[in-house]
């Protein structure tokens, strides 16, 4: 917020509060349950000619005023748009609840109004509504920064953001947009929307720490759900061929550029498939929504250029940590493969597990790459929940996006073999009780679930992040409130003092 306005914010407020208690003293109620809008600005603006000299109803935040003698200008915006208002003191209505000429004055910037009148240009040949009536819908009693100089104050209040800068609502709105288009393509497919739970006793489907809940009624623990893949594959369990499920994820670790502890996600699982029929699907997706968006296939983000039409290489995942940082991840020591990345300017810990060793040299060469290619030939200590190959068991079935350095997505085919995945678990299991917390929890109940026989499946997940990274913009750009330290503004302090210190006794 800029400093002259900061300074002054109390002092405006309290002119907005007597001004408030004055419309009130008129009789006119500051904040209606309703308007009569009968039409968006922005459908005003589409097709000026179908309206013009049509009487309509318009609603918006007033963000200019000029006064000119017995003639006021006043700029209005919806979502859809803004347009100019024109008020002429003999034209205006002053019936009950609408403000007349002499009470205009009443009204201030970032107040919510209703206009009705003629749709006109201004002899400059501005679109605009010659206004009949003014009606009051909100008395802002704060006045809305023309810039928020400090990048935490529009996360903090994205409200403000939204409302000065029209490119982060169409930010928003294209994110919108990506999901719709994730929806539609899925369902086009014969996928079936289904719910699965947030709360879980035993969490699972991928490699990262969880938060904990406590649930008063069943006075016990329960996880937030880093993934929706387990209950998911209890449904094809169940019968259902072709599912997905979109919501939030939840995932205790880091904050960065790429990572937020919540975000929203889609993962999918069909029946009867392999991960080579998911990579064709993930393809025509990643198309479909670089297409329908922004009409190009050809991005730069983070230092990268690619192209969606390219052909999407395979990169084999241990012979490219052979090729680039000369090791065996099968038959060399730990010790030479962490010396191995301490060579690389990675800071090491002793107590890693093989699995993160070698997860972190492979993140060092994902950095490297623009794609867009895929990822194979996982291993299977690193994959937990992939089917191993029939011609190579130490290998896994398994596929990632690869795209501007990082991973946009993973997939592969599913095991349904119990014994398999009790084993996989266990493995899981040791490395947990060595300290490794984002190690995958044993979980008999989905064993006993194989048990009752899950038909061949392959499943595919990709979050928001595939969004930040079209969009080029971080994952707290892109998110409209990511999870910040609580921090009140230096004038709500001041205008809630006893509130504030009343709550801390």
């Amino acid at each position: 917020m800029e400093e002259s306005l900061k300074s002054n914010l109390i002092g405006q407020r309290k002119i907005r509060l007597e001004k408030l208690q004055k419309i009130k003293d008129l009789g006119i109620n500051p904040y209606p349950a309703n308007s009569y809008r009968d039409i968006e600005i922005g459908e005003i603006r589409r097709d000026f000619s179908k309206y013009n000299g049509k009487n309509h109803t318009v609603v918006g935040r007033v963000m200019a005023w000029r006064t000119h003698g017995k003639l006021v200008f006043a700029d209005i915006k919806d979502q859809t748009g803004n347009i100019q208002v024109i008020v002429k003191k003999e034209s205006l209505d002053s019936s009950k609840e609408l403000l007349s000429w002499e009470n205009l004055e009443l009204l201030d910037l970032a107040d919510f109004v209703e206009v009705s009148g003629e749709v006109s240009k201004s002899k400059t040949g501005e679109i605009s509504i010659l206004a009949k009536s003014l009606r009051l819908l909100s008395k802002a009693l704060r006045p809305v920064p023309r810039k928020l100089e400090n990048k935490e104050q529009k996360f903090r209040r994205r409200y403000l953001d939204l409302a000065i800068n029209e490119e982060r609502v169409k930010l928003f709105e294209r994110k919108a947009k990506f999901w719709k288009i994730h929806r539609d393509f899925l369902q086009k497919e014969g996928f079936l929307e289904v719910e699965v739970p947030v709360l879980e006793m035993i969490t699972g489907g991928a490699d990262a720490k969880p938060f904990v809940t406590h649930h008063n009624a069943l006075d016990m623990e329960l996880y937030l759900r880093i993934s929706t893949e387990l209950y998911q594959k209890r449904l094809i369990g169940g019968g259902f061929e072709k599912i997905y499920t979109f919501g939030p994820n939840f995932r205790n670790e880091g904050m960065d550029d790429e990572h937020l502890q919540e975000f929203y996600d889609v993962e999918w699982y069909w029946a009867f498939a392999n991960y080579r029929d998911n990579m064709k699907l993930v393809k025509q997706l990643f198309l479909e929504i670089a297409e329908k968006i922004y009409g190009r296939t050809k991005f730069t983000t983070r230092g990268h250029t690619f192209d969606l039409t390219d052909e999407w290489e395979e990169i084999d995942y241990t012979t490219i940590i052979k090729e680039r940082l000369g090791v065996d991840i099968f038959n060399d020591s730990d010790k030479l493969l962490l010396s191995t990345l301490e060579k690389s300017g990675v800071q090491i810990d002793d107590s890693m597990s093989r699995v993160r060793i070698v997860d972190t040299m492979w993140k060092q060469i994902r950095a490297t790459i623009s794609g867009p290619a895929f990822l194979v030939n996982h291993p299977v200590f690193v994959s937990p929940l992939a089917k191993a190959k029939e011609d190579n068991p130490e290998l896994t079935e398994r596929f990632q996006v690869i795209v501007a350095g990082t991973e946009l997505g993973n997939g592969y085919s599913e095991i349904n073999d119990p014994q398999d995945q009790l084993e996989r678990f266990l493995d899981q299991q040791r490395l947990r009780e060595q300290g490794d917390e984002e190690a995958h929890m044993l979980d008999i109940d989905f064993v006993e679930m194989l048990e009752y026989g899950m038909p061949p499946a392959s499943g595919y997940g990709q979050s928001e992040r595939v969004f930040w990274f079209l969009e080029d913009v971080s994952a707290r750009e892109g998110t409209f409130f990511p999870q910040m330290k609580p921090e009140l503004e230096k004038s709500t302090k001041e205008i809630y003092k006893g509130i504030l210190l009343k709550k801390k006794k």
